[in-house]
């Protein structure tokens, strides 16, 4: 078994299904805005996806209040008071399958207990990524989050929204929380190896786990780093994947790559098929000296 001192993860699709936490939220609200708005959704999705990428993100707080065929009727307070079902439904499906796949707890547990430093590592913002890492038990039980700083807020945002946006509940207590440069995007071979040294271990003992052979496997091979591809997160080629790809904040090149990318363009050195837990069947965790 090869020996590790830290454990660096992916968060989205390695930890938890968020392409299902995604989708199953934004398609509700998407069928109750055409429901209420009598736009169709070929249009909403036109408008959502410039939204999206104006901002770099396909999880913006303030979507509904931007888009333009709703915002020609109504004002930011009207819409959110006519398309509020269309908010509580996104909510709810959010809630509802905010889960982590079988096994990361328990192996996460098990990896903190022999003193090796745990370190999630997302392109994912830092709003929902510390909201869900809490919800999730996991604060406290990884070390360090690092991941990109939020989005700018809207001018025109109420005062109820700054205090929800600031409220506790997304705060992580425990878990140190640092933040990635706002434009970089895996595969970044040079942050990951500030992590790994920051965290003061080298490449050789350091396990890089993710579920995207082209951003996280890519990037644990150039920085020298034991990759591990979570293969049970691809989520490519499945069909709720289809709706993320109209609506993303992705350019065209990265969706297309994105699409063509197989498993045989990148090698992996470890493979997890069914489970992070598997993990524990290829390394031996150890304490980072110091």
């Amino acid at each position: 078994m090869r020996h590790a001192n830290v454990l660096i993860t992916d968060v989205d699709n390695t930890l938890f299904d968020w392409v299902k936490i995604w989708h199953s939220s934004f398609s509700a609200m998407l069928d109750e805005l055409v429901l209420k708005s009598g736009i169709s959704k070929a249009d909403l999705i036109s408008e959502i996806k410039l939204i999206h990428q104006r901002h770099g993100t396909s999880e913006y707080a303030f979507l509904i209040e931007e888009i333009p065929s709703l915002k020609r009727e109504l004002s930011g307070e009207e819409i959110l008071e006519k398309y509020d079902s269309a908010i509580y439904m996104y909510r709810k499906l959010r809630k509802a399958n905010l889960k982590l796949y079988p096994g990361v707890l328990e192996t996460l547990t098990f990896v903190k207990a022999r003193g090796t430093r745990i370190i999630a590592f997302t392109e994912s913002m830092a709003y929902y990524t510390s909201y869900r890492l809490k919800k999730l038990g996991l604060d406290g039980i990884i070390d360090v989050l690092y991941s990109p700083e939020d989005h700018d807020l809207p001018e025109n945002i109420s005062s109820k929204q700054k205090l929800s946006l600031s409220s506790n509940a997304s705060q992580l207590e425990k878990t140190k929380h640092l933040y990635t440069p706002r434009d970089a995007r895996k595969p970044d071979s040079e942050i990951l190896k500030k992590i790994i040294c920051d965290a003061g271990s080298d490449p050789e003992s350091a396990v890089y786990v993710g579920d995207s052979l082209m951003k996280d496997v890519v990037m644990a091979q150039q920085a020298r780093a034991i990759d591990v591809y979570a293969e049970y997160g691809t989520a490519h080629e499945r069909q709720e994947y289809e709706l993320l790809r109209k609506v993303t904040h992705w350019t065209e090149q990265d969706v297309e790559r994105e699409k063509t990318l197989r498993r045989e363009s990148v090698e992996p050195s470890f493979v997890l098929r069914s489970a992070f837990s598997e993990l524990l069947e290829f390394f031996e965790f150890h304490p980072l000296e110091g």
